[in-house]
């Protein structure tokens, strides 16, 4: 009946520069509709539980803010990978919004304001996505996989980058509270510190990549660091008399 709400201090890489931000990882269980791929109004044995992971980054680019919100559903069951992901990126120069279903293969929608991407559905083979991996990890992190692996990278990585959405070669470790995937072709790698104990919070994580464009361009390591948690049923919090509930 409640959800864990975790904020974060964000060091975001963008635009070649660091920028400072606020990122928030929003865990609450739901049951889940399988064929329309949407959370379910009433429960029903026919539904698929899942948890889901609402994550969210705020951070300005000088003049201009980005908003970005990426969602993924993961079975509580930890049998299969994600029935859905999505992901929404707005700034002051449009937005875009992405979608992933889990049915006989990927299926993917994703609209933008950039011509060489603008509307686009195609279908990809099933394989492991990185924004099932936090989902997975507070579930079991033993569960996690490890090694040579092929991995669709976040969302938010490929729309910021302008990358295909498409899975890479990648190699993943797990170490004693740290789970490493780097993406050799993309010169990328995610660190994920979480705790050893359950139910595995996450501490904080890294994101290193290039960052900007042309000669401005250089590796730069996105940063976040937990500062608070709480568990509360948000949703009914939603009175001007709760703002301060905020803090």
């Amino acid at each position: 009946g409640e959800a864990e709400i975790t904020s974060y201090k964000l060091e975001q890489a963008r635009y070649g520069e660091m920028r400072n931000g606020t990122a928030v990882l929003v865990f609450v269980t739901e049951d889940f509709l399988p064929k329309v791929q949407v959370k379910a109004d009433n429960y029903s044995d026919s539904h698929i539980p899942v948890l889901k992971l609402n994550a969210t980054k705020n951070f300005n680019t000088g003049i201009y803010p980005y908003s970005i919100m990426q969602s993924t559903f993961y079975p509580v069951a930890n049998n299969q990978h994600a029935l859905k992901v999505s992901a929404s990126l707005q700034e002051w120069c449009g937005h875009v919004y992405t979608q992933l279903n889990n049915r006989a293969a990927f299926e993917i929608m994703s609209h933008s304001y950039f011509q060489s991407e603008a509307d686009e559905s195609f279908k990809i083979e099933k394989t492991w996505t990185e924004n099932e991996l936090w989902t997975k990890l507070r579930i079991d992190p033993k569960s996690l996989p490890i090694g040579e692996l092929s991995i669709l990278p976040s969302i938010e990585y490929s729309r910021l980058t302008h990358k295909p959405i498409q899975a890479y070669n990648a190699i993943a470790s797990l170490d004693n509270g740290t789970y490493i995937v780097s993406y050799p072709e993309l010169n990328r790698s995610l660190k994920i510190n979480f705790n050893t104990k359950f139910p595995h919070d996450i501490l904080g994580w890294e994101e290193t990549t290039l960052s900007g464009y042309g000669a401005s361009a250089q590796t730069l390591t996105t940063k976040a660091t937990k500062l608070e948690s709480i568990k509360s049923a948000y949703w009914r919090k939603n009175h001007n008399a709760d703002e301060g509930l905020r803090e």
